[in-house]
């Protein structure tokens, strides 16, 4: 199959990392709008089945005229790219997948191009990083071996392995898209009902083998598309996992009006983004660098299978890959999204339309395919 990568950043660069040694993979573009970057990641992996290329994502005629020479796109970009990469890839022909992008409604408006790709034989796969993402599959697989399904509780944390003062956080992707998902309001499934409930609320203490007490707690965004796809649940939510007192620290932040995308304040007649300021003070805090970061994560899909109450439990712990230096939530993300590609190209996965990942996705595949990459995922029957 041939394969191409949009954006060469970290995910980028390791979702094609995974594709040239992956054998069924015979071609592989990385495309950036910035040549020398592509180059640069091309020549770091060593491989002849790689190539670079320019290409302005933004301009479709240009990415129709990339994209037409392969059978799957990896869209590896910001997600205010996702439904131009989506339309482009079906207008050509091609299949696509994407990291996701809740925010502004995107996945929503991909998930909208359902029949057009359909029409085209295009399968579209929208929010496949790790939550959204892995913990769709994972939640999918588990409620296909129910007989009626009751609830999903999702846990997931991109943590420092040795935390430090004050935040015990160190970033892992965008600290601009963490402020959204801390200060905008979260929507679950309670009582069998849609309702909202406040970010960085109903903190609660988990536990993982090496790690804690740690606590998980509200965030936007994490349910994703599962709010549709099983809209009469009794119980469905998600909440991030830190370090204790994480929760209660950001969440003195937001009520300071300091992370909000649209606060501001004028100082000296000049209008002030607060999030601006408060991003600029807390990124040498937060910066990862060379620091080791683990990624944890738990599904519970509980309900009735043989007239027997069942839940099945799904749990990774992800570290830093030693070798490569790779972060985990690079691992763990980007090791997802080839996986589903490479599902796509190979036949594996032969239903067209756009589908969100638990409806797609086989999860027993999905799962040995990433234990082959070192990320493994454990399955417990309770």
């Amino acid at each position: 199959m041939r394969v191409a990568v949009l954006g060469s950043g970290l995910m980028g660069k390791e979702a094609a990392r995974d594709l040239v040694h992956s054998p069924g993979v015979k071609k592989v573009g990385l495309a950036d709008i910035d040549l020398k970057r592509a180059e640069a990641v091309c020549k770091s992996l060593s491989s002849g089945k790689i190539s670079a290329h320019v290409v302005d994502a933004g301009n479709t005629n240009e990415l129709a005229a990339f994209l037409k020479d392969y059978d799957v796109v990896i869209n590896a970009l910001f997600y205010s790219f996702n439904e131009i990469v989506a339309r482009t890839a079906i207008d050509v022909g091609v299949h696509s997948v994407d990291l996701g992008g809740h925010i502004g409604h995107i996945t929503d408006k991909v998930l909208e191009l359902d029949e057009r790709a359909k029409e085209e034989g295009v399968t579209i796969i929208p929010d496949l990083g790790v939550a959204p993402g892995m913990i769709n599959i994972l939640s999918g697989f588990g409620a296909g071996k129910l007989n009626h399904l009751s609830s999903i509780r999702l846990f997931v944390g991109g943590i420092p392995v040795r935390p430090e003062p004050p935040l015990e956080y160190n970033h892992v992707f965008s600290m601009e898209g963490l402020l959204d998902h801390y200060s905008d309001p979260s929507t679950i499934i309670r009582g069998g009902k849609l309702t909202e409930v406040e970010s960085l609320t109903e903190v609660e203490k988990i536990y993982f083998a090496k790690f804690g007490p740690l606590e998980a707690f509200h965030t936007s965004g994490g349910t994703s598309t599962l709010l549709k796809s099983y809209p009469n649940i009794e119980t469905l939510e998600y909440k991030t996992i830190r370090y204790p007192g994480h929760a209660e620290k950001m969440k003195l932040l937001v009520d300071l009006n300091l992370t909000g995308a649209d606060n501001t304040v004028e100082i000296g007649g000049t209008l002030i983004k607060t999030r601006e300021v408060l991003l600029k003070s807390i990124d040498p805090i937060v910066d990862l660098k060379d620091k080791e970061d683990a990624v944890l994560l738990r599904v519970s899909v509980g309900g009735n299978r043989a007239g027997v109450e069942k839940t099945y439990e799904y749990e990774m712990v992800t570290y830093k890959d030693p070798e490569t230096k790779v972060t985990a939530m690079a691992r763990a993300t980007a090791n997802t999204i080839s996986v589903v590609a490479q599902m796509i190209g190979s036949g594996a996965i032969s239903k067209r339309g756009v589908c969100p990942p638990e409806s797609i996705v086989p999860g027993a595949l999905y799962i040995e395919e990433m234990a082959k990459r070192g990320v493994m995922i454990n399955e417990d029957l309770k």
